[in-house]
């Protein structure tokens, strides 16, 4: 073989060695959307009964019906239990008897009164005898005020037999059954059942020193009503939901931080007309943190993580990627707040991140317009 043909042979082979460069890779991208926002704090709260009320007997006698089903829903009134009353009515119509009695005497005391007082003018009796007279009326009136107080004694045990139910909302289990015998209020009083109302009903939250003081420093300044005397707006999400179901109002908060957690005890007032909600339940609880103001908003998954810092991949005005680092701020309809890193016509990578690489070119498609959500939608 000669050296030309070697030469043409080794060239020949180099260039099918050569790749073809490949064209960039694409990429979808969209512009911040700009809409005027709220910020939240987000807690893990806990709900409770606005009452809850435990059913005991206020009379001793057995047990003569359960009037109730276990775990229903009662209104304040209801039937629950009837104790035997049989001695009480007894107790209350000797009582009414001894008030006749008593009754009576005031009457015939008043009428010896009155001929004392006759008899008085021509000095017939003594002034000793009207005397004992007009006492004998005071204690006969003094017996009456007393029977009269047995007598209503009485009749409040006979209406005690009926145990009612003093709230209304959901009764527990029955305790006692029938012909059991119950202890009244003055030989303690037998737990004959539980009622916690259901609508509406608070839910407890803490809050952590550093959110309670830029509250505190947000409200000196104007930009934030104060959850003590303003029911700020709140957004609760149950266990298994991905977007707030309910929503209530501030009630309260705690005029002390617990030394031992550094957190502040809330309160809020929630809705609850399905009943769907029992205390004891898990929620997250969302409260406004700030005034309204217009942020910078792009998709949650446009956000990525490089080692401690959160950054976008924005594209150039030659088509080449590069790393921006961003200041987040909260979810808010689906998107995610930026507070620092990016301007309005900053094209972002909203799709196809992965293809992206910094410093490379990229084929940018835009995005297909979508409406800003309103001020105050929900996540």
């Amino acid at each position: 073989m000669t050296p030309v043909v070697a030469f043409l042979l080794l060239a020949g082979c180099g260039k099918k060695e050569e790749a073809a460069a490949p064209p960039p890779p694409p990429v979808t991208v969209a512009n911040p959307t700009k809409k005027v926002t709220t910020d939240w704090d987000e807690f893990t709260g806990r709900f409770d009964a606005i009452e809850q009320v435990q059913i005991r007997a206020r009379v001793t006698g057995f047990v003569t019906k359960v009037a109730f089903t276990d775990g229903a829903v009662v209104k304040a009134g209801d039937l629950l239990y009837e104790i035997d009353p049989r001695q009480y009515q007894a107790a209350a119509e000797q009582a009414q008897g001894q008030l006749d009695d008593a009754k009576a005497k005031v009457v015939l005391a008043e009428k010896e009164l009155e001929r004392a007082t006759t008899l008085i003018k021509t000095q017939a009796i003594s002034e000793n005898i009207v005397d004992q007279r007009s006492q004998a009326i005071a204690a006969a009136q003094a017996a009456t005020l007393q029977a009269e107080g047995a007598l209503k004694q009485a009749q409040l045990n006979v209406e005690y037999t009926k145990v009612v139910a003093p709230i209304a909302g959901r009764v527990s289990r029955h305790l006692v059954t029938v012909g059991n015998l119950v202890q009244g209020s003055e030989s303690g009083a037998t737990l004959l059942t539980s009622i916690v109302s259901l609508s509406p009903i608070y839910v407890y939250f803490d809050t952590d020193e550093a959110t309670y003081v830029r509250n505190s420093k947000l409200w000196f300044e104007g930009k934030r009503p104060s959850s003590r005397d303003t029911p700020n707006p709140v957004q609760i999400t149950l266990v298994g939901e991905t977007k707030p179901s309910h929503e209530g109002k501030m009630d309260f908060l705690d005029n002390r931080l617990d030394v031992g957690t550094g957190t502040l005890r809330g309160r809020a007032i929630v809705d609850n007309k399905d009943l769907s909600i029992l205390p004891g339940q898990f929620a997250r609880v969302r409260v406004i943190a700030s005034g309204e103001y217009e942020a910078l908003l792009i998709p949650d998954a446009a956000v990525a993580n490089d080692q401690s810092r959160k950054i976008v991949m924005v594209v150039k005005a030659d088509d080449t990627v590069e790393a921006r680092p961003v200041t987040l701020g909260p979810l808010d309809g689906g998107l995610r707040v930026i507070r620092e890193g990016l301007k309005p016509d900053d094209r972002v990578i909203v799709d196809g991140i992965q293809r992206a690489r910094v410093g490379a070119k990229v084929a940018p498609k835009m995005a297909a317009a979508t409406p800003a959500p309103a001020a105050g939608t929900k996540p």
